[in-house]
C-alpha cells in the first residue's frame, strides 16, 4: 500500500511529489509517479527544445522546489542567466535545476513509465491499474494530467498530414524539430510566443519561413495578470459561487495567443530585415502535391512543410480515465465538464487535483508553474485539517 501514486510526471506532478515528500514528510518509497515517458519533465523539456524557448516566461520564484528563492541560489552569480523583467531564468539553467531537484529528493528512482488504464475509489483507499495489467494499491491519488496529448489542429492540417504532407505540431508527442534538418520553406501557423518562438529559429537557421497568424501580435508579459497569482484577483474569484461565471472569468483573464515584449520585438526585427514573412489572416484551403499551397483570403503561399504552432485543444483532461471515474463514482463536474472540487482540491475522499483539472479553484495560473505551487500548498492543508 502507497501513500500517493500522482498520475502525471511533468511540472505540476513533480512538484506534488516535491510538497509530499518535503513539507509533509511522506517517505519516498511510499510515492509513485505514473507517466509513460521514459523520463520526468519529458513533455516540457521537449516542448521548450522544440520551441527554441531562450527564457522562461514566468520569474525566477516559479521553480519546482519548496523555497521561491531556491532557483536564484542555485544559479549563484551567473545573473547572466537570467532575463529582465522580473529575473526570467533562462530555459538551461530552469533545466538544470530541475535535474538538480530530482536528485535532491530522490524522484528518478520514484517514477513509473507506465499509462495509467483505470482508477477504483473506496473510502479508504484507491486501486491504480497500469495499462500492462500491473496494480497499485495507494491511500491518496492526485491527478496531474495536463494537455500535452491533445494539441489543437485545424481541419486542413489534419487532412493536409492524412495525405502524406509533411505537417508537425510543435507540441506533439515524440515529434523533435531540428532546423537544420527542416525543408527550405517553411510555413509556421500560429499567433503566439510559441509560434513566434519557432519561427525565429527556423529563420536563423537558414529557412525560408513564412509565419501565419490570425491576428496581430497580442503583446503580454505574462499569459495572465500577476493580478491572478496572488489575493488581488483571487480572493473575488474564490467569492464567486456560480461556476459558470468562474470559467468565464478564467476565459477572459487568459491573454489567448499572446508573446511577451522581447519575443515580440525580435519577431518585428526579423520581419523588417525579411528574414520572415509575417501574413495575417486564417488558412481558408489547403493542397498536397510536390510542394504545399496554403491558401488565404489574399494570399497564396507554397511552401514544403508545416508546422503547427496552434496551442492544445480546449478539451478536459485526462480522456476516457477521466470520463469513467465521473461515471463510476459520480464525481461532480460543472457545465463545462471540469471538476468541482474543495477547497483542499479533493474531488473524492481518496482524490485530488492540480493542473487545469483544479482550475476551477485555483484560477487562471492553474495550468502555470505558479499555479502548480499553488496546488501543492491547496492539497498539503488537507492533511493538516
Amino acid at each position: 500500500m502507497l501513500d500517493w501514486v500522482i498520475i502525471g510526471g511533468g511540472i505540476h506532478g513533480v512538484h506534488m511529489a516535491v510538497r509530499l515528500i518535503a513539507e509533509a514528510g511522506v517517505v519516498p518509497e511510499r510515492l509513485l509517479i505514473v507517466d509513460p515517458a521514459e523520463r520526468l519533465l519529458d513533455s516540457w523539456l521537449r516542448c521548450t527544445s522544440n520551441t527554441g524557448m531562450r527564457f522562461l516566461r514566468s520569474p525566477a520564484v516559479h521553480h519546482l522546489d519548496l523555497d521561491p528563492y531556491a532557483l536564484l541560489r542555485f544559479a549563484g552569480k551567473a545573473r547572466k542567466r537570467f532575463a529582465r523583467p522580473y529575473n526570467r531564468p533562462a530555459v538551461d539553467l530552469f533545466a538544470e535545476h530541475c535535474d538538480h531537484v530530482l536528485d535532491k529528493y530522490g524522484l528518478r528512482a520514484r517514477h513509473c513509465a507506465a499509462r495509467v488504464a483505470e482508477v477504483e475509489l473506496d473510502c479508504d483507499s484507491a486501486r491504480v491499474r497500469l495499462d500492462d495489467g500491473d496494480e497499485l494499491s495507494a491511500r491518496n491519488v492526485v491527478l496531474a494530467m495536463g494537455s500535452a496529448d491533445a494539441p489543437r489542429w485545424p481541419e486542413w492540417a489534419a487532412e493536409l498530414r492524412s495525405q502524406g504532407a509533411d505537417v508537425q505540431h510543435v507540441f506533439e508527442s515524440g515529434i523533435v524539430l531540428d532546423p537544420a534538418r527542416s525543408p527550405r520553406r517553411v510555413a509556421v501557423v500560429g499567433g503566439g510566443i510559441s509560434a513566434a518562438q519557432v519561427a525565429l529559429r527556423l529563420s536563423d537557421a537558414g529557412r525560408q519561413v513564412h509565419m501565419i497568424s490570425r491576428h496581430a501580435a497580442r503583446v503580454h508579459q505574462f499569459d495572465s495578470d500577476p493580478g491572478w497569482m496572488g489575493p488581488k484577483n483571487l480572493r473575488g474569484f474564490q467569492r464567486v459561487g456560480d461556476l459558470g461565471k468562474r470559467r468565464e472569468l478564467i476565459t477572459q483573464a487568459r491573454h489567448a495567443g499572446s508573446m511577451p515584449a522581447a519575443v515580440d520585438k525580435a519577431l518585428r526585427r526579423a520581419v523588417s530585415s525579411q528574414q520572415l514573412e509575417l501574413h495575417l489572416g486564417e488558412v481558408t484551403a489547403a493542397t498536397a502535391g510536390p510542394e504545399l499551397t496554403l491558401m488565404l483570403a489574399d494570399a497564396a503561399i507554397v511552401v514544403d512543410a508545416v508546422v503547427l504552432a496552434t496551442g492544445f485543444s480546449g478539451e478536459r483532461p485526462g480522456g476516457p480515465l477521466i470520463d469513467k471515474l465521473i461515471a463510476d463514482h459520480s464525481l461532480p463536474c460543472a457545465s463545462c465538464g471540469y471538476p468541482v472540487v474543495d477547497a483542499h482540491l479533493r474531488w473524492h475522499p481518496r482524490l485530488f487535483v492540480t493542473g487545469p483539472l483544479a482550475e476551477l479553484r485555483v484560477g487562471p495560473v492553474s495550468r502555470n508553474i505558479a499555479g502548480a505551487r499553488h496546488a501543492g500548498v491547496r492539497i498539503l492543508g488537507a492533511l493538516r485539517g
